[in-house]
């Protein structure tokens, strides 16, 4: 019961923190706002890190630096789709892609769970589709093409390997308790950022009220991905990275409370469906 409730938590955090993180980007360019929000929770990264302190191991920094690594690049390819096309197609492919790779990566490495939870998984991946399928801007003709696909399901893998990848790290901390790993991971994610910077120059830096939203959203990602790693050292992947990846429904109610959004009927099913695959699992 203290895995799923660990698991639930990272969707929830990563949720306000994507909400935090929209809300600059509509005012900043979205690459130097990933970038900067990373920056600024390595504060808050030293002070779990200090607070938690055991030796690294090598093994377990590695892993932490490819899930950093490819988390970041994911972000980007997803960016890429965005400015590509519609969010009603590339936040439903990202997010179900980005949930269900791990789970099969899961049953492969031999994980069996019961019955009842992989259906609570089945229930969490349809409740990721339903809740991404935003409500079309007044007057956008939504085109579907090959590029736009495969941009959204590059994205879903390269979040698909962070949570595999963080998965990973876990194992090979061989029941140490310490957080290196995230470290590993924010250090990587911020030098690769700084690369596709370097190479990219995207302009557009987060200033003001951009940069408070950044403020905000860098120590709650960070936080999520800490709270992943607990989670992960203690349940199945094939589990703990669906319910993670439910930050969708975080960030669509938020959108609700606090912009007076207006919620499509699809994406309500969804809500229940997330609800509903949290019960599931939990039993």
């Amino acid at each position: 019961m203290l895995s799923v409730a660990l698991a639930g938590l990272p969707g929830l955090v990563w949720g306000i923190g994507d909400f935090a993180g929209g809300k600059a980007a509509q005012r900043a360019a979205a690459l130097p706002v990933a970038w900067v929000s990373k920056l600024v929770s390595l504060p808050l990264l030293a002070i779990f890190l200090l607070a938690t302190y055991v030796p690294p191991v090598p093994a377990s920094l590695a892993w932490g630096a490819l899930a950093g690594a490819f988390g970041m690049v994911g972000l980007m390819l997803f960016y890429r789709a965005l400015s590509a096309g519609a969010m009603t197609v590339v936040a439903p492919v990202t997010a179900v892609t980005s949930a269900a790779i791990p789970v099969v990566v899961g049953l492969v490495d031999g994980e069996r769970p019961p019955a009842v939870r992989l259906a609570g998984v089945a229930c969490a991946l349809v409740a990721i589709a339903l809740v991404s399928l935003a409500r079309p801007r007044p007057g956008q003709r939504i085109v579907v093409t090959p590029a736009l696909v495969g941009w959204s399901v590059l994205s879903g893998a390269g979040f698909a390997l962070f949570f595999v990848f963080t998965a990973r790290a876990s194992d090979a901390a061989a029941g140490q308790a310490g957080l290196w790993p995230i470290g590993a991971s924010q250090l990587c994610g911020l030098l690769v950022g700084a690369v596709l910077l370097l190479a990219l120059r995207p302009g557009g830096w987060p200033r003001a009220g951009s940069l408070r939203w950044a403020l905000l959203a860098g120590p709650l990602d960070m936080t999520a991905n800490v709270l992943f790693l607990l989670a992960a050292r203690r349940g199945d992947l094939s589990i703990v990275a669906p319910l993670g990846a439910l930050y969708p429904v975080t960030t669509v109610v938020l959108a609700m409370i606090v912009d007076h959004e207006r919620v499509r009927s699809v994406q309500v099913v969804g809500l229940v469906l997330a609800v509903t695959a949290l019960l599931l699992v939990a039993r």
